[in-house]
């Protein structure tokens, strides 16, 4: 006889789960006991909202599912503001949440209430189980669901009368495993010969790359494309990053507070690959874009083609095999790069970009976001992970590190706009890559949220190095606040002084001050050999934000 969390275990071993981040609470006590026997490694957490942080974070570096476990009533509200993260993005997650034995009857059981229907709306599938038969087939169901067409979150509540159930071995309903590889899609011919006929009469072509790229596997086609082509490539910010080498052709990100130069105004055609229609590319519509403008949208997913707007092409396939297809297309048809316009964006991003880095870098007290983002850059090697998180602070790394590349192995809140994940997501990013060091750029108010997890990431050995820039404040909110308001509107976006370096230690990490700009590379670099988490508190300038208008 075989217990239902013996059954969920075993499914999830067979797609590939090896640890799952949770809290304890009602539900789950048989299911650890399976995830134990069945050396499942459990990496528990002090806030269901972080225990869903590590397997989005997991999600969206990997595109595989992450997998988080919690109790249920509050627990598994706490969870969602994970669960939404990985909505936002398009992120493969499964969250299964415990539940009272009785649940679903609707009389009152312990923390009883419509866990599924509270899911649902940022799930791409969510279910109770209540049947021991079905519980096999609906783990693999939740799978496939999370895996097709544009990845996304799902969930399962499973009562504790179904995790502690028992059941012969073999019986239940029976399916193949559902293969945890990205699912590609070919390309209709025709639909490849219309778009590179489009893309031959265009004088101001420009692709949008999004989050689907990344999950298609489409760097590499995406890169081969641009080059063929001489078509310059933007990423919406928070977006998922496809340009993993330094390259001419891609100009920065968009959508962002900071602004950007002035590309989709004035290009003809866009060709939205793996990207949703929202307000950080104007929504695709005047004044942000031309009357006139063209659309080529590429999604393996069908139900994103029209989202938003309607295309003029819609091709429903990987933007790997798409891209592969229309520069072989191209050159069919004898294609010649505009180059002209890919030099003229080239000089607007330059000029641009020159608010940040235009003046030299005095390396002088008090320091500044751009000293940290600056100190950082010799850092940022290949074999580094590197998270962002946090609005000023997240501004300053994008404007001045993505300045030539958006790499995948780079991870940012995503389409959310979150913040507070950063120290969750760094253990995430720990346990998808354990031979990896892992950089962690972080605002103090978003390093707040969840800090005590600074003891889960020591405990469970989960060693990286958070740079937290200390400002005292919301240092983006107190931007938007004085330029419209003056001094006086500076008002609830003040902190009082934190050390977090002190804090670190008290929760079994390594903490240490940096007062001089000169010394950040150096410290951040011996830092990152250490096998313990650690915290590098920098007090900031507020002087250092941005001006963003």
């Amino acid at each position: 006889m075989l217990k239902g969390a013996d059954i969920l275990v075993s499914e999830l071993k067979d797609q590939g789960v090896s640890w799952i981040s949770t809290l304890c609470g009602n539900g789950l006590n048989q299911f650890y006991i399976s995830c134990s026997r069945a050396g499942v490694r459990l990496i528990d957490t002090h806030n269901e909202q972080a225990a869903a942080y590590i397997a989005d974070a997991y999600a969206r570096l990997t595109g595989r599912v992450g997998v988080c476990a919690v109790s249920s009533g509050i627990a598994h509200s706490n969870a969602l503001t994970g669960v939404a993260n990985a909505y936002f993005d398009g992120a493969p997650l499964l969250l299964i949440t415990g539940a009272s034995v009785g649940y679903g009857a609707g009389r009152g059981v312990f923390q009883e209430f419509d866990q599924v229907a509270l899911a649902a709306p940022i799930c791409k599938y969510a279910k109770a189980v209540t049947r021991i038969s079905d519980l096999a087939y609906l783990v693999r169901e939740a799978f496939a669901y999370a895996l097709s067409g544009r990845p996304g979150p799902v969930h399962l509540t499973i009562p504790i009368d179904i995790m502690e159930g028992e059941i012969e071995e073999g019986s239940g309903r029976r399916g193949r495993k559902h293969s945890t590889d990205s699912i590609r899609g070919w390309p209709d011919h025709n639909l490849i010969v219309e778009a590179a006929k489009m893309i031959m009469e265009a004088e101001r072509p420009l692709i949008i790359a999004g989050s689907g790229v990344f999950y298609d596997g489409g760097q590499e086609s995406l890169m081969r494309f641009s080059e063929e082509t001489s078509i310059p490539i933007v990423i919406p910010i928070w977006d998922r990053g496809s340009v993993d080498q330094p390259h001419p052709n891609f100009l920065g990100v968009i959508g962002a507070a900071s602004g950007e130069a002035r590309t989709l105004e004035d290009a003809d055609l866009i060709i939205l690959a793996g990207a949703r229609v929202d307000y950080r590319v104007g929504f695709l519509e005047p004044p942000k874009v031309r009357e006139d403008l063209k659309i080529i949208r590429i999604s393996r997913d069908i139900c994103e083609l029209r989202q938003g707007i309607e295309p003029n092409i819609a091709i429903p396939a990987s933007s790997a095999s798409v891209f592969k297809y229309l520069t072989e297309e191209l050159k069919r048809l004898g294609w010649k790069p505009k180059k002209e316009w890919l030099d003229e964006v080239k000089e607007r991003w330059r000029i641009f970009r020159s608010r940040w880095t235009g003046k030299p870098l005095q390396m002088n007290k008090p320091i500044s976001g751009r000293h940290i983002v600056e100190a950082i850059r010799p850092l940022l090697k290949e074999d580094l992970i590197f998270l962002i998180d946090g609005g000023n602070i997240g501004q300053w790394a994008h404007m001045i590190l993505a300045d030539s590349h958006y790499p995948s192995y780079w991870l940012t809140c995503g389409a959310s706009a979150v913040v507070g994940w950063g120290i969750p997501g760094a253990m995430g990013a720990k346990l998808a890559y354990p031979d990896r060091p892992v950089l962690l750029l972080s605002g103090d108010g978003a390093f707040s949220f969840t800090i005590t997890e600074l003891e889960s990431a020591a405990r469970h050995r989960l060693p990286f190095v958070a740079v937290v820039a200390n400002d005292s404040a919301w240092g983006l909110v107190v931007s938007e606040q004085r330029r419209r308001f003056g001094e006086e509107g500076v008002i609830s976006s003040r902190f009082g002084d934190i050390r977090f370096d002190m804090i670190a230690k008290g929760l079994g990490a390594e903490g240490l001050r940096v007062e001089d700009p000169k010394d950040l590379t150096s410290t951040i670099q011996t830092a990152l050999s250490e096998d313990t988490p650690v915290v590098i508190d920098v007090p900031t300038s507020l002087k250092g934000t941005i001006d963003y208008k």
